[in-house]
């Protein structure tokens, strides 16, 4: 065993030494997941896969710096060059992507990204735009659909070709008034920088290319 792989169980050893096509890790919290994910960056790195090619990603910054300083104790920096390996959080990742190819999905690569105030201000803004009551309308319940929405990768021009009834018509056009003032302020919203950046990789093959 060595610093790689020594503590862990078969299962776990098996999981950080396979180098080879996708490995699924299903595991309750404090099981060792992160230390899996660290363990196998390491390894690949130590078997000669190029950092630059590595990407790990995750939900917070504080998550991102940890498991990144982890790689790095683990390997000797000294003889090993890590320089290119990506670990950060999925909406930073998102964002770097953006910045630079935004203007092929959203027409700008200088955009603002709205955080909660902003979002409900906005939200605010587009039910009044909609001639509704945001008493009737509760700008956080109007948020949550229109996030449900793209979480699924649901555009507002798709989402409105499937409203069939008076309550998902009124979002429907909600949301379509909240995507144009946002789009009007060259702004996005932390589900559009997922939900844009997934589009893009699936409609645009140059950017996946350059990857």
């Amino acid at each position: 065993m060595d610093a790689t792989t020594g503590g862990l169980t078969d299962a776990q050893q098996q999981a950080v030494s396979q180098t080879k096509g996708p490995v699924l890790v299903l595991a309750g919290p404090g099981s060792g997941k992160t230390t899996v994910v660290t363990r196998r960056i390491s390894h690949l790195i130590e078997s000669g896969i190029p950092p630059w090619q590595i990407l790990a990603l995750t939900f917070t910054n504080k998550a991102a710096g940890e498991m990144r300083d982890r790689v790095l104790a683990l390997i000797d920096e000294e003889k090993v060059n890590v320089r290119g390996l990506t670990v950060s959080t999925f909406h930073a990742f998102c964002a770097r992507i953006l910045r630079q190819w935004g203007d092929r999905i959203i027409g700008t690569n200088t955009f603002t990204i709205y955080d909660t105030s902003d979002q409900k201000s906005a939200v605010k803004e587009a039910i009044k735009a909609c001639d509704l009551s945001d008493s009737n309308w509760r700008p956080a319940s109007v948020l949550a659909a229109i996030s449900t929405a793209k979480n699924k990768l649901i555009d507002p021009v798709t989402f409105e070709s499937e409203a069939y009834d008076f309550y998902s018509k009124s979002i429907a056009k909600l949301y379509r008034s909240y995507d144009e003032i946002l789009r009007g302020n060259d702004a996005v919203d932390f589900d559009d920088l997922l939900m844009k950046t997934a589009q893009l990789l699936q409609r645009d093959e140059e950017v996946r290319g350059n990857l």
